[in-house]
């Protein structure tokens, strides 16, 4: 079984080169009996560093996320760790975007006015043509069984790609993410532990055991959620009726703040834009990009998605002054190839993520297929860092991992764990400037001895 995973794995291409960002896209087979089209098993990853690395860090993006997460510091830890090449992950959902005008405005053929109106202006005007056609969600029912089976199944495919040519493995990712690198090292993959592919584990603000709070008793009216997620597969955070609306309005605020910072916002003045997020008098296109995702700023409904960035200026200008420059999230949120905004986020994801929590194989964990069976057998490096999101969560959920699993037995210094819950917001770590990043600071160091030792 493990030998014909590796041979399905290595069904590797590359794609192109992105310019200016060091990296290569490069496809891996996913899993291939996963529910819905056999399309999507096509999984696109983002490498950053020399192929001829020894050692490869795949990355596991969070809720509404995507292989771009992890563009700017892949580029920082590739360049600053020697021996490292850093992969990225989409999960199969980010198939279903189309980022065709976002493409043509970083390309400069179309404006961040004519992209507006492409994906959400024909929502009011609807004599504007052509437009964004979103998939009908009721073909994509299969989507609500793409939980955490699926994530486990497709990241193995491409953690066994990154093992090829006897290369070594450590799996990290950022929230949710982290949550799947826990879950992965302790999942039985037909009898084999996840964490034998692995040689640490990098946690970004999230985990498993109660990590994100909450206990360990059974989740509530597990029957009428999985009936909620047949009927809607994918999460809608801003409540706005089209489960795509967060991620188009946060790569449209972006794109607009990369090619056209100074003007206008063209966003302000737009219906869809939820109140909240409007910033108070005229803004620019940057300015009114910072406001909504700005932690200062933003409401409580995107705390997933929020740095500290600095503030709005009287003119309508922003003014960086805090953790992460405004340009640096402009640059993830409207990447193209491979942005940072999951459009169709699976919510599936979510419940099993949150049946997993225990780390055991609970009721709940048995229900929803999980596969969760050598968490005390972990013997990996660990590393964590925690941000102001979870109030101490993500700490103490990698401290109960440690004290319940071989991991303690470890050097202390194989055991990092970072508290940036004073200067960090959620998504800090991932788009700090390296000047101010807590993470690049302390993963660097980390990272240099799991490869060493």
């Amino acid at each position: 079984m493990h030998k014909r995973l590796v041979t399905a794995a290595l069904c590797v291409s590359a794609l192109v080169v992105v310019p200016g960002a060091s990296a290569k896209e490069i496809t891996v087979k996913g899993w291939n009996k996963a529910p819905g089209p056999r399309s999507f098993d096509t999984l696109k990853v983002s490498t950053f560093g020399p192929a001829s690395a020894k050692t490869v860090l795949v990355l596991i993006p969070g809720t509404l996320g995507g292989r771009g997460n992890f563009a700017l510091v892949g580029k920082e830890l590739a360049a600053k760790v020697p021996g490292l090449q850093v992969w990225s992950m989409d999960r199969r959902s980010n198939q279903l975007e189309d980022t065709s005008a976002f493409e043509a405005v970083l390309k400069g053929t179309k404006t961040p006015k004519q992209a507006l109106d492409y994906y959400v202006g024909w929502l009011t005007d609807p004599t504007i043509t052509p437009h964004y056609q979103p998939p009908d969600v009721s073909t994509l029912s299969f989507a609500a069984d793409w939980g955490m089976a699926v994530q486990m199944e497709d990241a193995r495919r491409v953690v066994l790609a990154a093992k090829a040519k006897g290369k070594r493995v450590i799996l990290g990712g950022h929230s949710l993410g982290a949550s799947a690198t826990v879950a992965y090292a302790s999942w039985d993959f037909a009898g084999r532990p996840g964490y034998r592919d692995l040689d640490g584990l990098m946690l970004i603000d999230g985990g498993l055991k109660r990590s994100f709070g909450g206990t360990d008793a059974a989740i509530k009216d597990l029957d009428g959620k999985l009936a909620a997620i047949r009927k809607a597969p994918f999460a809608d955070l801003l409540k706005l009726g089209i489960p795509w609306g967060t991620g188009v309005l946060a790569e449209l605020g972006a794109v607009a703040a990369l090619k056209d910072p100074k003007s206008p916002s063209i966003a302000q003045a737009f219906p869809l834009l939820p109140a909240a997020l409007k910033a108070p008098g005229a803004a620019t296109n940057e300015g009114q990009f910072g406001y909504a995702f700005d932690a200062s700023t933003s409401p409580a409904a995107l705390r997933l998605i929020q740095v500290r960035a600095g503030a709005l200026g009287a003119d309508g200008n922003w003014v960086d002054g805090e953790v992460t420059p405004i340009q640096n999230l402009a640059q993830l949120f409207g990447r193209e190839p491979g942005n940072s905004v999951e459009w169709f986020f699976p919510s599936r994801l979510s419940l099993d993520t949150q049946a997993a929590s225990p780390l055991t194989m609970t009721a709940d964990a048995k229900k929803l297929g999980l596969r969760l069976k050598y968490g005390s057998a972990l013997n990996l490096p660990i590393y964590a860092i925690q941000t102001s999101l979870t109030k101490g969560g993500v700490l103490a959920g990698a401290k109960r991992l440690i004290a319940g699993s071989k991991i303690r037995r470890l050097p202390a210094a194989d055991r990092v764990l970072v508290n940036a819950e004073k200067t960090n917001s959620h998504l800090d770590p991932i788009t700090a400037a390296p000047k101010t990043s807590a993470f690049l600071k302390t993963s660097i160091p980390w990272l240099r001895r799991v490869i060493g030792g």
